[in-house]
Order: structure tokens, then sequence, then C-alpha cells
């Protein structure tokens, strides 16, 4: 397998700013939840203990993650409203990328922990992404580049206004 060093990415999982934020020195998920314009974030809500955004490095077209305000790996140790919220907001983000994508099918899931693969190991989030049938194509599988038909911008406008309250 080929690498394809990204050295750019260290920013994004080391934490854009690297300033402390009063949660997680240098998170990358507690500096963008404490920074107040969303549409520069790609945060699409905000609920009372978790917000859901979408990923800056997306496999797919709306690639979006939940995430807990609170600064912890642990997941069997999050407070029940907050797990519940959760699962709710992956509930509804569902709606919302069927309703916006039309796709075939969703993977929903965690890495926690670095030997499951996660990138931000030490602030769990739960990813979702919408799929389509023959959505790994010759670029993503033999080229192992993946190919967006669209820019995150544009995809958080499809987003934004179906997750606020109406």
């Amino acid at each position: 397998m080929d690498r394809l060093y990204t050295p750019w990415r260290y920013d994004y999982i080391k934490g854009a700013s690297g300033e402390k934020t009063g949660h997680g020195e240098g998170c990358v998920f507690c500096s963008i939840s404490s920074r107040e314009d969303d549409a520069e974030t790609f945060i699409l809500h905000r609920a009372r203990h978790n917000f859901v955004v979408l990923n800056i490095y997306p496999y797919t077209s709306g690639h979006l993650m939940i995430v807990p305000f609170e600064h912890t790996a642990d997941f069997n140790g999050l407070r029940k409203e907050t797990s519940d919220e959760l699962m709710d907001l992956a509930k509804l983000a569902q709606g919302v990328l069927a309703e916006v994508y039309r796709p075939h099918g969703f993977n929903l899931g965690m890495n926690l922990g670095n030997a499951a693969g996660a990138g931000v190991s030490d602030h769990l989030h739960l990813h979702l992404l919408p799929r389509w049938s023959g959505d790994a194509n010759f670029m993503s599988t033999v080229g192992e580049t993946r190919v967006l038909p669209e820019d995150l911008r544009t995809t958080y406008e499809k987003l934004r206004a179906r997750f606020q309250p109406s």
C-alpha cells in the first residue's frame, strides 16, 4: 500500500489553534466548539450536551460527526443524558442526510482509541456517513484517493437549515 503523507492534517489532529480551550489542551473538537462562528467551523447544530459538525476531511459528501461538548475519550463513562442526546442527534442527522442526499445506506460508528483507528483519540465522536452503491470507485480503491463531488461550504449550506428548529 502506498502512503500519501498529509502534514497539513497534523494541525487538525493536534488542534487547529493549539491553544488551551479550557477543556482539552489543543483538542480540535474543544477548540471549534468554543468558537462562536459556526459557519467557519462547519458546526451544523448545537444541542445541550453535543454538537453536530462536518468532518473537514470527509470520506463522502455529507460525512458528519456528533461530538460531546465534554472532553472525554471514555464512552462508557458518558453521562446518560449525553449519550442519549448523542444517539438522538444521530437519528436526526441520518434523517437529514437521507432527505438531502438520498444515499443507499449509511456508516455509523466510533473509533475508540488509537489502536481502533481514532485520528482524535482523546475526545470521542460518532461518525455518520451517507453511502451509495459503487461509491468506492477506482480512485479510492486503487489510487487510495477520495474524489468528492462538492466542497464543504456547499455541503454545509445544504444541511445547516435542516438542523435548525422550525
